[in-house]
């Protein structure tokens, strides 16, 4: 492992840490100031003290005690002083003696090298919930291509906005 692995990972057990503490600024204090942070739900904060404001809402709220729990799965460097970080995370309610599956979710982090170390500039987070792909012989994979094929015959749907365009 790298320092600079090894930093990564310190700053991921940081932002966990900081969570678990309920503490926004040192939350927030692993952020760059123009940060991007897409929440699990797709709602997005823009910059550190967006994000920073929402959590401590968060923490005195109604993620009050909480605990996040997960691990790093990977980190790729992607160029110098830059990062992508995969992990997976829960929150933990003080109610709760073990995870949910259902809340488990998936983080993509990309982290960059500043003055002040590494730090995460953007981070998404999505549940996980894979869906299986319908083969194309299956009854929903039939039924999406016969709609389609009839949209495209009565020139509804996106069908009828390609036929205009066309004009």
């Amino acid at each position: 492992m790298t320092a600079d692995d090894r930093d990564l990972r310190d700053l991921f057990d940081r932002l966990m840490q900081a969570w678990t503490d309920n503490d926004a600024v040192a939350y927030g204090a692993c952020f760059t100031e123009d940060s991007d942070y897409v929440s699990y739900d797709g709602t997005r904060a823009i910059g550190r003290l967006d994000m920073q404001n929402a959590h401590d809402r968060l923490f005195r709220g109604v993620l009050a005690g909480s605990a996040l729990v997960g691990d790093l799965e990977s980190i790729r460097h992607i160029a110098p002083g830059v990062a992508i970080l995969h992990g997976t995370a829960s929150v933990l309610m003080p109610w709760r003696a073990k995870l949910p599956k259902r809340r488990l979710s998936r983080q993509t982090l990309v982290a960059v090298r500043t003055e002040h170390g590494w730090l995460f500039t953007a981070l998404h987070n999505g549940r996980v919930r894979p869906v299986r792909i319908p083969a194309p012989e299956s009854l929903p994979s039939r039924m999406a291509q016969a709609m389609g094929h009839a949209a495209r015959r009565l020139g509804v749907g996106r069908a009828s906005e390609q036929g205009q365009r066309r004009l």
